[in-house]
């Protein structure tokens, strides 16, 4: 990412990557808005429930950076913190996680960089979730910026999950006892469970609307 030679001081260098990493959220969140409006004109269903999109803190980002072994300059975060932008897509069965997955890596200006499989393949501690590491070019008055966001897919039951997990990893500052951590473990598989379960209902409904 090129700065705007009025950047002058740190803070304005930040300043526009935060301009230019809100301008990516706002793209790419427009775009699954309007995938998820002509999913629902053809095919009378919506895949996705709801989207997140947040910045990383500077803290956060700082941290991140350290714990890697970076030095932390701006230009570091843009080139080694891949998560600075993210967008959260939450859906209703784990069918849509890949229907959104693929229509995302359609879309002709996204260019996919990278893949994290933790819905197929979860984490140790239970975690899953799709993620995709997506460039989107930003135009701007005098250039065009291609910029990196990370797109988290999972459905409601996960996103609960996670959300828990992250709150307790949080309270505890990454000493969780391992009696919640073993109570986390069976949450995930009883999540694991539940949308299998919600998946195969909703099939047997669809099954049904088609025999009417």
């Amino acid at each position: 990412m090129e700065f705007w030679p009025s950047a002058n001081s740190e803070v304005d260098k930040w300043k526009e990557v935060q301009l230019v990493y809100q301008s990516a959220l706002k793209e790419i969140g427009t775009k699954l808005e309007i995938l998820n409006d002509e999913f629902q004109h053809v095919h009378k269903y919506n895949p996705i429930e709801h989207i997140k999109s947040r910045i990383k803190t500077s803290e956060s980002i700082v941290k991140k950076l350290k714990r890697n072994g970076y030095d932390s300059t701006i230009e570091n975060m843009i080139e080694h913190v891949n998560d600075i932008a993210g967008i959260r897509v939450i859906c209703s069965f784990t069918s849509d996680i890949e229907q959104i997955a693929k229509m995302i890596e359609r879309q002709s200006d996204l260019k996919v960089i990278g893949i994290k499989d933790y819905f197929t393949n979860p984490k140790p501690n239970g975690y899953q979730s799709y993620h995709m590491l997506v460039t989107v070019p930003i135009n701007l008055s005098d250039r065009i910026v291609d910029t990196k966001v990370e797109i988290q897919i999972r459905t409601v039951a996960m996103d609960f999950w996670a959300s828990l997990e992250h709150k307790i990893h949080y309270k505890f500052e990454g000493e969780t006892p391992e009696t919640i951590e073993r109570e986390l473990m069976e949450c995930a598989r009883m999540v694991s469970e539940l949308d299998a379960k919600m998946l195969s209902l909703n099939n047997e409904v669809r099954k049904i609307e088609e025999q009417d």
